[in-house]
């Protein structure tokens, strides 16, 4: 799906991934599930590319739903991912702490889970390479996105800035649907790891001038980083 120009969503409200692309290439930012691999090709036929003009897949963290085919363009098509340093063990499946689910309804929880299992949700493929970054630096991929350090649903959580495709992906910092629930709107995600420290994270993002806060799970959001801030602590 076509944001903007030059930003490309994978999937869906459910789980997501996004592409930005400018004149020297593309960068996939997440991978979502190993299922959406069709997805992926599809949108990339769709803006005349192919999989050979992604540059590198950056991870916002290094859950299953977000590495998904990340190893598949990896090992079959010699294209880097990279992640937090403190969440390269995560990405490469050396294990995660079990977090509480929370609030659910069963509706909204089985839906979640069936589009994750018919996908391969149970099955994504550990990163056997990741090169790893840290909070506050510009890295050197298509869209130049800086790194903002968002630690709290993982250890290595983070948002990447593109400014100038003026969006912001946010991966599991946040949701504007909650997969558990179904609520919509901002809130903290679930499955976190640290919830104060994710809410204490949130800080990071004030200022920050974008037309898009994009987020793993949920909708596009493009009413403003402060009313998005505003949503979140009001749901928290």
């Amino acid at each position: 799906m076509r944001i903007a120009d030059g930003l490309h969503r994978i999937g869906n409200e459910i789980v997501a991934c996004y592409l930005v692309e400018d004149t020297s290439g593309l960068t996939l930012v997440d991978a979502g599930l190993p299922g959406q691999w069709r997805e992926l090709v599809a949108e990339l036929g769709a803006m005349g590319c192919e999989v050979s003009d992604i540059r590198a897949v950056v991870l916002t963290h290094g859950d299953e739903d977000h590495i998904g085919f990340a190893e598949r363009l990896r090992r079959d098509h010699g294209i880097p991912v990279l992640v937090h340093g403190a969440d390269a063990g995560r990405a490469r499946g050396e294990g995660k702490p079990s977090t509480p689910w929370g609030s659910w309804r069963l509706g909204p929880a089985l839906r979640f889970l069936a589009y994750a299992a018919r996908r391969g949700g149970l099955r994504a493929a550990p990163l056997t390479e990741v090169a790893t970054f840290e909070a506050g630096e510009v890295l050197d991929v298509p869209g130049d996105p800086r790194v903002i350090g968002m630690p709290g649903h993982s250890p290595g959580s983070v948002a990447l800035h593109f400014p100038r495709a003026r969006a912001v992906m946010v991966g599991d910092a946040l949701t504007t649907r909650h997969v558990l629930t179904g609520a919509e709107g901002p809130a903290p995600a679930p499955f976190t790891d640290a919830p104060a420290q994710a809410a204490s994270s949130l800080d990071a993002l004030a200022g920050l001038d974008v037309d898009w806060v994009l987020p793993g799970h949920g909708e596009p959001w493009s009413g403003g980083v402060e009313e998005l801030v505003r949503q979140y602590r009001a749901a928290s």
